[in-house]
């Protein structure tokens, strides 16, 4: 090994020292001026961010330790609220049905979405179609439970017809064991326009040579959607199963309209985690269980959150280019 003038050893080319290059610190004007920038314009909605939900979830978590009827003072209760929420069959039941509509309904949801998707590429008419199909989304709920009382009762439109056509005993549609699918097929008769219309503006950005490619292979309609379609929109299918996921947990309008009155609430077996808060904090004849509430609200957010990172981790794949 030669040595310099100073006498430390200097290293032949080639012969590597065992330390890593130094890292260069300098950064040119453009990262400097977005460091600058980044929180003036960050801090605000972090802000909004904190005081809007960070501050009520983080209320939300303390009060659910307490008893509370929303005017006296708190009693601190630990986790025994949590026990005893799951101890109650009224919250089990609710569960269950928040479960059964996130996953039967979604399940059902995006198979229709995909068949609209593909019948709805190969129209010319699509953009019409997709307006058709996303009109539900825009009608308050409050109109669907009207509708609802009017068309599926004992002497309403629908078993009016079903008579006319020999049917002698129609279904109690609005029956307590009917409720619940009754909501879910209002649910995705609303929500499949809506997702189909976010899906289909994924799919028009798809190049049209991929499809002509997969035809001259000789790929029928399923195949493009299974091959071309299907892998390309993977990013936005994806993001809509979390929306849906989120959104699913908060039904609440349909199970009051349809199976409420101005007197009493819809029966227990069509609850969901949703309305079981409801009912734990605004009850009809006793006094308002404010930590059971919370307790059910912050149980229901854990589950969508782990509901969302595990969907997030199962729906991850390599984005494709085009």
């Amino acid at each position: 090994m030669a040595t310099t003038l100073l006498g430390k050893p200097r290293t032949s080319p080639g012969r590597s020292t065992g330390r890593a290059p130094a890292r260069t610190t300098d950064a040119g004007p453009h990262e400097r001026q977005q460091r600058r920038i980044f929180w003036p314009f960050t801090a605000p909605a972090l802000i909004v961010y904190a005081v809007l939900f960070l501050a009520p979830v983080g209320y939300a978590i303390w009060t659910s330790l307490h008893t509370w009827d929303g005017l006296g003072a708190m009693e601190w209760r630990g986790l025994r609220n949590y026990e005893l929420l799951f101890q109650d069959p009224t919250f089990r039941t609710s569960l269950v049905n928040t479960l059964e509509l996130m996953f039967v309904g979604g399940a059902v949801t995006f198979a229709l979405s995909f068949l609209l998707t593909l019948v709805l590429r190969e129209m010319r008419a699509r953009l019409f179609a997709r307006s058709v199909l996303f009109f539900p989304c825009l009608v308050n709920a409050m109109v669907f439970g009207i509708a609802a009382g009017f068309l599926f009762s004992p002497d309403g439109p629908v078993n009016r017809a079903l008579e006319l056509l020999g049917v002698t005993t129609p279904p109690k549609w609005l029956s307590t064991d009917n409720l619940l699918p009754m909501v879910m097929a209002t649910l995705i008769w609303t929500a499949t326009g809506y997702y189909t219309s976010i899906i289909m503006a994924a799919v028009d950005q798809i190049p049209p040579y991929l499809y002509e490619a997969a035809e001259l292979d000789g790929a029928n309609a399923f195949q493009r959607f299974r091959h071309v379609t299907l892998p390309c929109a993977w990013d936005v299918i994806s993001v809509c199963a979390v929306l849906w996921t989120v959104s699913s947990v908060k039904i609440f309008e349909l199970i009051l309209l349809f199976g409420g009155t101005s007197s009493s609430y819809p029966p227990v077996s069509s609850w969901n985690t949703a309305l079981y808060v409801y009912a734990e904090a605004f009850p009809q004849a006793t006094v308002p269980r404010l930590g059971m509430a919370t307790a059910a609200a912050i149980t229901s957010l854990l589950m969508v959150t782990v509901m969302t990172l595990v969907l997030r981790r199962l729906m991850r794949r390599e984005a494709v280019e085009y």
